[in-house]
């Protein structure tokens, strides 16, 4: 049975359908209408001073991801670099309220790599199989997909979808070249390696090589490349641009049904992963805020969004990924427990609010800023309340 914690319920509820009374705004592809502080129900002054803030926080870390990637996780063994990389823009952000475009900053048009938040999308594919019926129960074991060989171990063997989905599969293998216990090592690897696995379910471990294994099995669940799942289901539907780019890795190309098509990766652990503009990045953080509604049309379950949206036993900060979840308000303080963050880094984050009918991106920030930064947006919503 999944972990339920009550307040996080709170997350379930319906989206403000109007703060006025109004039918709900959903922006048209290409044409994002504005609304003043004022006219969408913040104080200008301190959503400007929100911001100035944010732009005094702007990472320290070098522009040249690559280079980063190297000063970073490509000291880990086996952290030579797979996927693209590109360097990276200004510190950037967008702020919108009940769907409108309140304020940006910074180069919000730039397509850069958001990293994690790349999880985001991928458990999206997922869920759209599962509402598709391509895949049948959450709780099953994915090795009754997925023939290759990447679940045949009496442990993988047990490894759920459900269990992919939270990190807390602790599956065991090599995934493009990159061994499980290579991300993010412990000082003791040697004893690390040798240990007895955890049972599925038991233990949480942020791990990119076992995304990159849930996104390999999402692949042979639709057989077709899943960034043509998400444009067509959901990036075209939400009026996303075309410039957003979903890369895997130069060695994770398979076949399929005859068809060479690579499997993406779920981040930028070792390069690839999505990069997107902000603009995109709010619409996608609207998408969630609506949960799955755009219009008069669902896209993605309300069922999905409960269990998304729903702790992980082990880390009840941890939703599927990559929902960051505001359980107890230990991450965000100030923020609704409801709240929730599409999180990568950089850093890049989305926030999402459903109680303040609220989406805030904000892209090359300091992390240790982040908390402040929400904070003192939701001092300027607050204020006119």
């Amino acid at each position: 049975m999944r972990f339920v914690i009550g307040c996080l319920l709170l997350a379930g509820l319906a989206f403000p359908q109007s703060r006025a009374g109004n039918s709900v705004y959903y922006p048209e592809r290409g044409n994002w209408q504005k609304r003043s502080p004022e006219q969408a129900g913040l104080d200008a002054r301190l959503l400007n001073e929100a911001i100035a803030f944010a732009k005094s926080k702007e990472s320290t870390a070098t522009r040249d991801l690559e280079l980063g990637h190297y000063l970073s996780f490509g000291r880990e063994p086996h952290g030579h670099a797979v996927g693209p990389f590109k360097p990276r823009g200004d510190i950037t952000g967008v702020v919108v309220r009940n769907g409108y475009l309140v304020a940006e900053w910074g180069e919000p048009l730039r397509v850069d790599m958001t990293f994690s938040v790349t999880k985001s999308f991928l458990s999206t594919t997922v869920g759209l199989a599962f509402d598709k019926g391509l895949i049948r129960d959450l709780d099953e074991p994915v090795r009754r997909y997925v023939v290759e060989g990447q679940f045949d171990s009496e442990h993988n063997s047990k490894i759920t979808w459900d269990h992919l989905l939270r990190q807390t599969s602790d599956w065991e293998g090599t995934s493009w070249g990159k061994p499980d216990w290579a991300d993010r090592p412990p000082a003791n690897l040697s004893e690390y390696v040798k240990r007895k696995r955890s049972d599925p379910g038991t233990t949480y471990k942020y791990n990119d090589a076992r995304v990159n294994v849930l996104a390999l099995a999402a692949l042979h669940v639709w057989r077709k490349p899943l960034p043509q799942v998400l444009r067509e289901l959901v990036m075209d539907p939400i009026g996303a641009s075309n410039t957003w780019r979903w890369y895997g890795y130069e060695n994770s190309w398979v076949n399929i049904d005859g068809v060479m098509m690579q499997s993406v990766s779920g981040g930028g652990h070792w390069g690839g992963g999505m990069y997107i503009s902000a603009y995109d990045q709010a619409r996608f953080g609207l998408f969630t805020l609506r949960r799955g509604m755009w219009k008069d049309r669902r896209l993605l379950s309300d069922k999905w969004f409960e269990e998304a949206l729903t702790p992980t036993r082990p880390e009840p900060g941890y939703g599927f990924m990559n929902y960051f979840l505001n359980t107890g308000k230990r991450r965000l303080p100030e923020a609704p427990e409801s709240s929730f963050m599409h999180l990568g880094a950089g850093q890049n984050m989305i926030y999402v609010d459903p109680e303040h009918d609220l989406v805030v991106v904000a892209r090359w920030i300091d992390g240790q800023a982040m908390s402040e930064f929400v904070r003192r947006v939701l001092q300027s919503v607050l204020a006119k309340q």
